[in-house]
């Protein structure tokens, strides 16, 4: 932990990295844990003699940079490969691969105890504070732990990627119009487009047969992490997860609720509209009544996260929507160069960089059609200084259009913070680095559509159509909030032991009734994982980010829609081709992960403190028209 001296830019900091007890804060000290101390090895190879020194301590840091990156960049490399290419190869060349980096990573953040107590200038202090909580899977010390948690996230995520279910009643249904068994995007698209009940149930509970193997390898994860965590300082793996932000862990998890509590009536009130327009499609037998909670299956989305397939049953004023996205693309024949073209343009207009020539050459836009790919989007910055790709399965839709820009901000971020020290690559937090490309997908209006050419000409503009688009948008960034925050509350109880291995699959079903108000449509029991039927948990990747994501991008927009001067409502818009606004989102990304991040959020915002009445203020006119139609509802779920 790090207490942070604001009297000059030159002012000396207390470094105490014995943080794991006592919370992430850089401002504040917590009480140390105890820790096995590593046995530093300095630049020229000898062991340390001594009292610890501030050179000594800028100099090791200085290394641990250099050969983080290094070796970072190699498993990148790796992992690029496996994800593009499973096979049982690449899965082993990537489990080595991350096995030398988690050893890495452990062996120097035990190593940096040496210089507790140190005062040292605030940029090397924060970088070990950085170094500190940078293994998001500490690896224990022991070289046989170390290479089987290694091979088993590397043996998750790869049957995440190769999974299909198999049944006669979908055949048809899929890309190959005679394949019995679908991949995950085969079966998502029969949940986004198709509202036979039965046939939804088959492929929602096919894709959950998925994860049940994953389980005892999941468990075992999670053994050989805490045990990696312990090592380093910390309780488990939680603390660490909860514990980058800048503040205390505690004090986290309490912001986390408080933004909810914030958003949770919009919610309330969208799921009682939605709810009662599933009620009348398929029945009370099939939906229940009252406060009965919606059936995961129906809304959409394999995971009930997103509820904008569901728009054309909900469209609030039939016939005054704007012209369908998906349908324009297909007009115009778009395919999926030309739509990351199309998100390139966008951050272009504000003055940045055009990407790299290497991106087109070696990201994946389509699947191919000769081998297994992780189809899950991602961006990714391979050597750290300008190696980005995206890789996606695109489709031509609305729903890829916004993933594009999700992820073109992930590289647009790479870009902009390449120059600083290895350490400092990163978000102000993580959910910075998911909200650039999304804050840029609010400003995807019609004018903006009109604009560029999609659309022949911009739809009138009316009462009806605002509330239209906002009830499009809705459907997908307020459905979210709840499940963004779940995914994590269930990772951290699992991590500290608060939910037991027999209690996995009920803990999270426990979480989605009471954040989402959606059920099983079939009974679960402790044979099934359906968490893992969710990329993200056999992945490992932290989600809180996407949480703060969804809230930062309203923040965001509200902030550069005035650098922009935009006038009249939020929802109309589009900061297209302002320079002003970009300037300031390029100086936020030029920072990085050097300054804590209300430091990065006053920047583009002029605000230090997370705040959700964006949100409230842009939905506004969809809120009051909800409360209306929802008069005579029994609004909540039990």
């Amino acid at each position: 932990m790090f207490q942070v001296a604001r009297c000059s830019a030159v002012a000396l900091v207390v470094l105490s990295i014995s943080s794991g007890c006592g919370g992430g804060s850089p401002k504040v000290a917590g009480p140390p844990c105890p820790a096995p101390a590593g046995a530093p090895v300095l630049a020229d190879g000898s062991q340390p003699s001594g009292p610890a020194t501030a050179a000594e301590a800028e100099a090791f840091i200085q290394q641990v940079s250099e050969q983080f990156a290094k070796l970072e960049s190699d498993a990148e490399r790796v992992s690029w490969v496996k994800s593009t290419f499973i096979t049982d190869d690449t899965e082993q060349i990537e489990s080595q691969a991350q096995e030398r980096l988690m050893e890495f990573l452990a062996r120097k953040i035990r190593e940096a105890r040496r210089f507790d107590g140190l005062q040292l200038a605030p940029d090397i202090a924060r970088q070990f504070y950085v170094l500190q909580y940078s293994a998001e899977l500490p690896a224990p010390a022991d070289p046989k732990e170390r290479a089987e948690l290694a091979g088993i996230g590397t043996k998750l995520d790869g049957m995440y990627g190769k999974g299909k279910y198999c049944s006669p009643k979908l055949k048809g249904l899929g890309k190959d119009k005679s394949a019995e068994c679908l991949p995950l995007e085969d079966l998502s698209a029969i949940l986004a487009t198709k509202r036979d009940y039965d046939l939804l149930l088959e492929a929602w509970r096919g894709w959950h047969t998925i994860s049940p193997p994953m389980r005892p390898m999941y468990q075992r994860m999670v053994e050989l992490a805490n045990k990696g965590a312990r090592e380093l300082g910390f309780r488990d793996v939680s603390d660490i997860w909860t514990g980058e932000y800048d503040m205390k862990p505690d004090e986290f998890r309490k912001e986390m609720a408080r933004l909810w509590t914030e958003v949770r009536p919009l919610y309330e009130q969208l799921h009682c509209y939605v709810r009662a327009k599933l009620r009348k499609q398929y029945g009370e037998a099939k939906m229940g009544k009252g406060k009965a909670p919606i059936p995961a299956h129906v809304l959409g989305n394999m995971w009930a996260q997103e509820w904008g397939k569901l728009y054309p049953m909900m469209e609030p004023y039939p016939g005054k929507s704007q012209p369908d996205i998906t349908k324009a693309l297909a007009a115009k024949k778009y395919d999926a160069k030309k739509m990351v073209e199309l998100g390139e343009r966008f951050f272009v207009s504000l003055g940045m960089d055009s990407l790299p020539k290497t991106f087109w050459e070696r990201s994946m836009f389509t699947k191919p059609r000769d081998r297994d790919v992780v189809c899950h989007a991602s961006a990714w910055d391979i050597d750290r200084v300008d190696d980005l790709r995206i890789k996606m399965c695109i489709k031509i839709d609305d729903e890829d259009l916004v993933t594009v820009h999700h992820e073109l901000g992930h590289d647009y971020y790479f870009h902009y913070y390449k120059n600083l020290t290895p350490l400092f690559q990163g978000g102000a937090n993580d959910g910075f680095h998911e909200g650039i490309g999304d804050t840029l997908a609010l400003s995807v209006t019609p004018s903006y559509l009109a604009k560029i050419g999609l659309f022949d000409r911009e739809p009138p503009r009316s009462k009806e159509a605002d509330v239209n688009l906002l009830m499009q948008r809705a459907l997908e960034g307020i459905a979210f909030l709840p499940f963004g925050k779940l995914i994590d509350e269930w990772r951290w109880d699992v991590q500290s032991g608060k939910t037991k291995p027999g209690d996995y699959n009920a803990a999270w079903w426990r979480l989605r009734a009471a954040y989402q108000g959606v059920s099983p449509p079939v009974p679960r029991s402790e044979d099934d994982f359906d968490p893992g039927a969710k990329y993200h948990i056999p992945a490992n990747v932290p989600y809180t980010r996407y949480f703060i994501a969804r809230i930062l991008q309203y923040q965001f927009h509200r902030a550069l829609c005035k650098a922009a001067g935009a006038t009249g409502p939020l929802h109309r818009c589009s900061i297209y081709g302002s320079k002003e606004a970009g300037e300031k989102l390029t100086a936020m990304l030029k920072l990085g992960r050097s300054r804590p991040w209300p430091d990065a959020l006053e920047t583009i915002t002029g605000e230090r403190r997370m705040d959700a009445t964006a949100i409230i203020d842009y939905y506004k006119p969809l809120t009051d028209w909800l409360i209306e139609q929802n008069k005579g509802e029994s609004c909540g779920w039990e």
